[in-house]
């Protein structure tokens, strides 16, 4: 056989970062050039005379691995040149054309371009919301790469924390780097499902996404109150603000979107009932006295397809995502106004009726199961977050509660 491939590292070709890239060396017909395999080392983690990288490299959980899945890169190439061989077709090949048959038989989707795939796909199955994170987290890795791609084996826990150093140098929190994370996990695990990247090589068994304690967003009943007993009339600008506010606390927190998605036909007997979006859960939900007004006022003349609330303006599902975004933008800018109407310090936001129904719950002694189950949190871990920042005269009361259940 006039051609070969075997495993080597390319010298001539350094990263800023002091590493080389471990290559396939391929000859045919006398020629030689290289085929990456998108491992990059330092030349002291290589093993020229066994050809592999060193048991003492720290740049992935299992060097054994890793080493594994070059092996099984130069076999799947070694294979097709023996079927091309065996078929008598390698000889009319030049070698560069058996190069680019090699790279599209055995290359596999690079992180960027399979996190583009990825958001398409949940765009067509009317997941918005998710595609928006994958693209928000999309324009990160690309901007730190600068604009160019990465394969999935070279992301590794290093890699990961020139990113996080990266990303908090440019003055952004490490919430906004856990959000960035958690969609860059989910892409992928999803590539390990795909068989793109095997299982044990993923960077996370080593690095732990970090967050820092949200500021508390929950306000007080009396604020609630003042925000319930605020006249206003329809043509002001903070009036659907208001009611949407109220709607949701009334409602225990229902979600601005699950709120700009109910049309008449959620409303059945004097209850609500839906599906929350971002879980897939059904609610079933009862509509309460004051929360008749409410709904009286938005339902008036309309039919069971249409909308409650007047936030969706148009027809297609991606359109209508990107009205609710639009939507909950300015009903943030008018709770900011309606805060100071109502003389309340905290920084009011849509998420804060939601927040401040599951404390007011526990304030009137509902179980921490039953106010789980009423926000449709699939585990009570999640709801107890909701409920971290209770004030210190709260537990003073349940302290007291323990001092009495001794006498």
């Amino acid at each position: 056989m006039n051609t070969s491939i075997i495993v080597s590292i390319d010298t001539r070709r350094s990263k800023k970062d002091g590493t080389f890239p471990i290559i396939l060396r391929l000859t045919h017909n006398r020629k030689t050039t290289a085929i990456g395999v998108g491992i990059f080392v330092a030349l002291n983690d290589w093993d020229e005379k066994k050809k592999k990288i060193k048991s003492t490299y720290r740049g992935v959980d299992s060097v054994n691995r890793l080493n594994n899945l070059i092996y099984k890169k130069q076999t799947d190439a070694f294979s097709i040149i023996t079927k091309l061989e065996e078929s008598k077709q390698i000889n009319t090949l030049s070698i560069t054309e058996l190069k680019d048959y090699l790279v599209a038989k055995t290359n596999k989707t690079s992180f960027l371009k399979y996190t583009t795939e990825q958001e398409e796909l949940l765009k067509k199955s009317g997941r918005f919301g998710s595609a928006r994170a994958y693209h928000c987290m999309f324009q990160v890795i690309e901007k730190f790469l600068g604009k160019r791609d990465i394969t999935f084996q070279e992301i590794n826990s290093k890699f990961l924390k020139k990113l996080e150093v990266d990303y908090l140098s440019r003055g952004n929190s490490y919430n906004g780097l856990a959000s960035i994370l958690r969609s860059f996990r989910a892409v992928y695990n999803k590539g390990v499902q795909d068989g793109i990247i095997e299982k044990g090589l993923s960077p996370f068994e080593n690095y732990k996404i970090k967050k820092t304690p949200t500021v508390k967003r929950a306000i007080s009943q009396e604020a609630i109150n003042s925000i319930l007993a605020l006249e206003l009339k329809s043509d002001d600008p903070c009036f659907h603000a208001r009611n949407y506010f109220l709607f949701s606390y009334l409602s225990f927190g229902m979600n601005f979107t699950d709120m700009a998605l109910l049309t008449l036909n959620n409303i059945v007997d004097g209850r609500i009932h839906y599906i929350r979006q971002k879980t897939k859960e059904p609610f079933d939900l009862k509509i309460m006295e004051v929360m008749k007004p409410i709904l009286e006022f938005y339902m008036k003349d309309k039919t069971g397809e249409e909308f409650i609330f007047p936030i969706i303006k148009r027809s297609t599902i991606e359109n209508q995502y990107k009205d609710i975004l639009w939507a909950r933008k300015c009903y943030n800018t008018r709770l900011g106004q309606i805060a100071e109407m109502c003389n309340i310090h905290e920084n009011l936001t849509s998420y804060v009726s939601r927040h401040s129904a599951a404390t007011t719950a526990l304030f009137l002694n509902v179980p921490l199961p039953a106010i789980s189950k009423m926000m449709g949190h699939k585990s009570i871990s999640t709801t107890q977050t909701y409920l971290k920042s209770l004030p210190s005269t709260v537990i003073d009361d349940y302290h007291e509660l323990l001092e009495k259940a001794l006498g």
